[in-house]
């Protein structure tokens, strides 16, 4: 049998788990790329949109619309840096701060679902792979821009 190509396989894969994903946050009120912001901001808050941007490997004006769109909904808020008004920094709400454990509970189910049959090796040799070839693609992204 014919091995499956690798990168119709990943984008598969990719697209059922941001469907299954979709699915389980919907009772939160978060969208695609949200909970990954909100990560981020747990991690370090008061970054600015392009310190978000590079942190997440997007635009900035995709965090712009991310963090918008999570402004109007209660997640996070926006400050103005208090040495350089053209810089505005995000913060978290208590909204924001409150929901962490919920998401946490989410990433958990559905790592546990996709990693069904898996056993401890099996899960962390696949994920030393997987970050070897995000690595390489930044890398290869880098040396085209």
């Amino acid at each position: 049998m014919e091995r499956e190509p690798v990168g119709p396989l990943l984008g598969e894969i990719c697209r059922l788990s941001h469907m299954r994903m979709h699915s389980l946050l919907e009772d939160l009120d978060l969208y695609r790329g949200q909970p990954q912001v909100l990560r981020a901001l747990w991690d370090r808050e008061g970054i600015t949109h392009s310190e978000l941007a590079q942190i997440l490997h997007v635009r900035p004006s995709t965090v712009t619309n991310t963090v918008q769109r999570m402004e109007k909904a209660g997640f996070v808020k926006r400050r103005d840096d208090s040495q350089d008004h053209r810089v505005s920094r995000v913060y978290l709400t208590d909204a924001g701060r409150d929901i962490r454990s919920q998401l946490q509970e989410i990433w958990k189910k559905r790592e546990q679902e996709a990693f069904a049959g898996f056993n401890q090796e099996d899960q962390e040799l696949l994920c030393r792979f997987l970050v070897r070839m995000r690595d390489n693609l930044l890398c290869a992204s880098k040396k085209e821009g």
